[in-house]
């Protein structure tokens, strides 16, 4: 079932029709907005490179936490910590129909195209 399509205006004051349901739902699962008619929306594949990096940190995380004991006791709690407040504050910014970039990571969702 489709989200309905809500109009917000943008920064610049214009109105600008954003797809936001599809836009949460790229922090939750990166890829499902990329399957569906949101795919050509500047503001879901905005959130969906969001959603791309927050997954790759991820995995950097479980990467991280193969270390026997530093990684098991005290780096993989603080990492998913950090990774798990990123993603609300991904799905608040998406919510609001904002455009921020996450702290830290953020910068690095550019580099992607698609």
């Amino acid at each position: 079932m489709n989200e309905p399509q809500t109009s917000h205006p943008s920064a610049h004051g214009s109105p600008h029709t954003k797809n936001i349901g599809m836009a949460i739902v790229a922090y939750i699962l990166f890829f499902v907005p990329l399957l569906t008619d949101a795919k050509d929306d500047p503001f879901v594949k905005y959130h969906v490179k969001q959603g791309l990096i927050l997954f790759i940190g991820y995995l950097v995380a479980w990467a991280v936490g193969m270390i026997p004991f530093i990684g098991w006791f005290f780096l993989l709690p603080l990492l998913n910590l950090f990774l798990f407040i990123l993603l609300i504050v991904g799905i608040i910014n998406a919510a609001q129909g904002e455009q921020k970039p996450l702290p830290i990571i953020g910068k690095y969702a550019d580099g992607f195209k698609f």
